[in-house]
């Protein structure tokens, strides 16, 4: 891969940051195509000077795209969003832009295109996040047949969106929700176990065209995921269980809000258990060991600890 030049759609994100440090040290050069470049600055020390070159880019927009893939050897197509706003909504962000992706990579003759999709994306699904990421799988795959798809349960890590979410909640609030009893499965996978499972795609053509499903190597129940965050913190805190019809009344009014902590789609999506298949092809496929999330929590969760750097700098609060 050293001197070859790998695009990256939405390297700016949680995943993509990781990519792009991990294509640095392979020695590729790295074009990211982001929404806002003056945020992604940080993204340039990662590597050397000129190693990593950044790229506004709207992904509906073919033209911005067609540049930002200009003379790539590989591309990454990592957009993807948690909930809609006016300006970006799961078809613009989810179906649509892959389909520009992958015509685009055809066009120019791209010699590898990995995808990140999401265990659930199913073109039948009643949530509006999972539909738009099956179709965003068909159409990548329609116009670019030898895309490898990489579908991650709830990635974790330093910057996740889950239990730095819930960490937050916890530092604050005497009881933690339980949507739908708690009982939903995840397989929470290690964010930089995804990047290696994108650098194992690009780098060997024998997964080419293949679908993987990626989890840790555990499964929690959505109950046993907050015990053990609430483990990690040292805040004991109440867990309530919230049927999922009151939850979508909640997510009714919550979802209003510039960054809802919940939505009526997010509540569709707790009713299915987010865990590898049994016939699909895993990490274990691509010569990689997940780690387990009991290993890295520590790592960045003790600061939501009574009296860690969270609690002196932002809030006074005894658990």
């Amino acid at each position: 891969m050293k001197n070859e030049v790998v695009a990256v759609i939405g390297g700016a994100g949680f995943v993509g940051r990781n990519v792009v440090r991990e294509l640095c040290k392979r020695g590729a050069r790295v074009v990211v195509g982001c929404r806002d470049t003056e945020s992604a600055k940080f993204l340039r020390s990662m590597g050397d000077i000129g190693q990593v070159n950044l790229i506004k880019v709207n992904i509906a927009n073919y033209d911005q795209m067609s540049r930002a893939l200009e003379g790539a050897d590989h591309v990454v197509s990592l957009v993807g969003i948690l909930h809609e706003t006016r300006g970006n909504t799961f078809e613009t962000a989810q179906a649509n832009g892959p389909l520009i992706v992958g015509k685009i990579a055809r066009e120019k003759g791209i010699k590898s295109l990995v995808h990140i999709s999401a265990i659930g994306a199913d073109i039948k699904s009643k949530s509006i996040y999972a539909s738009s990421k099956g179709l965003g799988e068909c159409h990548i795959r329609d116009e670019f047949e030898k895309t490898t798809i990489l579908r991650p349960s709830i990635i974790f890590g330093p910057d996740d969106n889950f239990f730095n979410r819930f960490a937050n909640l916890a530092a604050f609030a005497p009881v933690l929700p339980l949507i739908g009893g708690g009982k939903t499965k995840f397989q929470p996978v290690y964010v930089q176990d995804v990047a290696s499972a994108i650098m194992v795609a690009i780098e060997d053509s024998s997964k080419a065209g293949k679908n993987f499903e990626l989890g840790g190597p555990s499964i929690y129940s959505f109950r046993e995921l907050l015990e053990l965050l609430a483990s990690h913190t040292l805040r004991k805190r109440k867990l309530i269980s919230i049927p999922f019809s009151l939850a979508r009344l909640q997510a009714n009014v919550l979802e209003l809000l510039p960054n809802p902590p919940l939505t009526r789609d997010q509540v569709e999506l707790l009713k299915t258990d987010n865990v590898v298949s049994e016939e699909a092809l895993t990490f274990q496929d691509l010569n990689i060991s997940p780690v387990s999330c009991e290993v890295i929590l520590p790592t960045y969760l003790d600061r939501f600890k009574p009296g860690g750097r969270y609690n002196r700098s932002r809030i006074n609060t005894q658990s």
